[in-house]
């Protein structure tokens, strides 16, 4: 039986003046697996995953969600959808509450109990609840993170696209963080941008590596670490 493609790109293209950020990628991401995309600093991964969310346009190409093209679709349409996802630089509400954070995200999605239920229990599978109560900007960098992770899966997306999510995290929340995707299950494809090369060989099912725009190498984490290509452009560089 093949497998279905939740999301797909053909031949997608971001430039900024003279620059290509993003040059020609054809991606398929698998409903239900677990996907890394890695690569140097300026690879152009933020810039992909960006046209993906639909918060930059692409220059050329075409994006596919759930078999519909969505290229010229804004970001809250996509996440009506069925998307959700954190960026590299936090975006939770500082002034509001960690609790009021998550019941903002899910509101579309749940009303009366069912969005407290939601919010309460997205807080706890990222080990938030005895945090509630505080304000979102007076948690540790790795919270908000880990608050952003709450944020997305409260939405019960298909697609989580997560951006450094373990950037500021200590060991131990990292290895929850580990766990919690594991027990995501097939409900949710997640794609994940990660420069931590140990949590990317533990989570993912496959990899993605771009370089200069372009995708240089896809295969499972072994396939990976021993491409030749690879080892030169990002592994054997020590990132």
């Amino acid at each position: 039986m093949a497998a279905v493609k939740l999301l797909e790109t053909r031949a997608l293209s971001r430039r900024f003046g003279g620059l290509r950020a993003v040059e020609g990628v054809d991606f398929a991401l698998e409903r239900g697996e677990v996907r890394a995309l890695i690569g140097p600093n300026g690879a152009g991964k933020t810039t992909l995953v960006s046209m993906l969310c639909g918060r930059i346009a692409a220059s050329s190409g075409q994006v596919f969600f759930k078999g519909r093209e969505i290229t010229a679709l804004p970001a809250h349409r996509r996440i009506r959808m069925g998307m959700a996802y954190t960026f590299q630089i936090t975006s939770v509400f500082a002034d509001l509450s960690v609790h009021e954070n998550v019941a903002l995200a899910v509101q579309a999605r749940h009303a009366g109990s069912g969005l407290e239920a939601a919010t309460v229990a997205a807080l706890a599978r990222v080990g938030l609840a005895e945090r509630a109560a505080q304000r979102a900007g007076d948690l540790a960098y790795g919270h908000q993170r880990l608050l952003e992770v709450a944020m997305g899966l409260a939405q019960r997306p298909e697609l989580l696209i997560l951006d450094e999510p373990t950037q500021g995290l200590s060991d131990g929340e990292i290895d929850a963080f580990i766990a919690l995707i594991r027990g995501l299950g097939a409900q949710t494809t997640v794609l994940l941008i990660e420069h931590n090369i140990p949590v990317v060989m533990a989570l993912a099912q496959r990899i993605t590596v771009l370089n200069f725009g372009r995708i240089i190498a896809e295969g499972s984490p072994e396939e990976i670490h021993a491409n030749q290509e690879v080892q030169a452009a990002y592994l054997g560089g020590g990132a």
